[in-house]
């Protein structure tokens, strides 16, 4: 007789990461005229800054914020697969940007980075958690005071009413709307962390 196997009915055993070899067709030559980092994240990351990719991919995101942190920022690109990460360093390094970008693998319930974060971004990742308060409540942890927290997700993956409750789950744990950025086939959040 087999144990009884407990599920979380919080917990959305369905969702699936999109694998490593899918992630060209969406990161490739138009992204940059669709989704450019600067527009997208420069009202909201300065130099210096410490920054978090969580689910990274190849390092779209990851590039463009490590331009707008400088010299002295940090940009942790963290993803589940280390295929993926593999393809951020060297796309870090022909960029001539490896000293601002610093790999992390995370683990398949939790991000699992130590550093305080003054800016984190989830693009086109979230509706990939299975436990996606646990997810909110970890980055909410990270983030410094005044922190802030950019969400974008997929028209196509993400419902507006999916997509509200994502953002309500946010504010349960604590985030504030502070920002509804126009992101190209996507729906977007600003979460800040009060000071």
């Amino acid at each position: 007789m087999q144990p009884e196997r407990i599920v979380n009915p919080k917990i959305n055993t369905k969702k699936q990461v999109c694998p490593w070899q899918h992630v060209r067709t969406f990161d490739n030559l138009l992204r940059p005229l669709i989704h450019n980092p600067r527009k997208l994240f420069g009202p909201y990351v300065g130099r210096g800054m410490t920054v978090l990719d969580v689910g990274c991919g190849r390092g779209f995101a990851s590039l463009g914020l490590a331009r707008l942190v400088g010299d002295n920022g940090l940009v942790i690109a963290a993803d589940l697969q280390p295929q993926m990460l593999e393809m951020v360093k060297e796309r870090a390094a022909s960029a001539g940007l490896s000293d601002r970008i610093r790999v992390h693998r995370c683990e398949a319930t939790r991000v699992g980075v130590q550093e305080k974060l003054d800016f984190a971004v989830a693009f086109w990742m979230v509706h990939e958690v299975p436990d996606e308060l646990a997810f909110l409540s970890e980055i909410f942890g990270l983030l410094k005071p005044g922190g802030s927290f950019f969400v974008a997700e997929p028209k196509v993956r993400t419902s507006r009413p999916d997509f509200e409750q994502l953002v309500q789950k946010s504010q349960n744990v604590g985030f504030v709307v502070s920002d509804r950025p126009r992101v190209f086939l996507s729906r977007a959040v600003l979460l800040s962390k009060k000071v």
